[in-house]
């Protein structure tokens, strides 16, 4: 059986090396770009939760006060969110309140004349936070009003 030569023409190998190194270093200029963006990219918001020292208000007539209500706000790992800004808002719409956490997340906010819609019972304090770093917080049903 007679040796056959592989390579017959040698011309397509010259400068393959040379080829394979470029290659090589572009390609890692590519993945150092990909790791770098990915490294680099901003983290996501982060989700936060509201909590007060009261769950119902009762109002003796058409119009009331909530005294002070005690609101604390906290991150998914229950670390306070201090800098928050809160908003309440009572039943009807009309009537709206705000103030900025601590840093421990406490504020304090009262709803002076507050009012349910005509003709309803019952009805929600709704709560609006927003702090850099998470996501806006909407609570419909945060504190439950009634007429008594």
């Amino acid at each position: 059986m007679a040796h056959k030569n592989i390579i017959q023409d040698e011309r397509a190998a010259i400068g393959l090396p040379i080829r394979m190194v470029v290659l090589t270093i572009i390609g890692m200029i590519g993945f150092a770009v990909i790791v770098s963006s990915i490294v680099n990219a901003p983290t996501a918001p982060r989700p936060m939760y509201a909590t007060s020292n009261v769950t119902s208000i009762t109002l003796s007539g058409e119009r009331g006060d909530t005294g002070l209500l005690e609101i604390s706000i906290s991150n998914y790992d229950g670390d306070p969110v201090g800098g928050c800004n809160v908003v309440l808002r009572d039943p009807s719409g009309t009537v709206a309140s705000g103030g900025l956490t601590d840093s421990s997340g406490q504020v304090r906010i009262q709803l002076n004349n507050i009012s349910l819609p005509t003709g309803k019972y019952e009805g929600y304090i709704t709560i609006k936070t927003m702090a850099d770093g998470y996501l806006e917080h909407n609570d419909e049903h945060f504190v439950k009003v009634i007429r008594g």
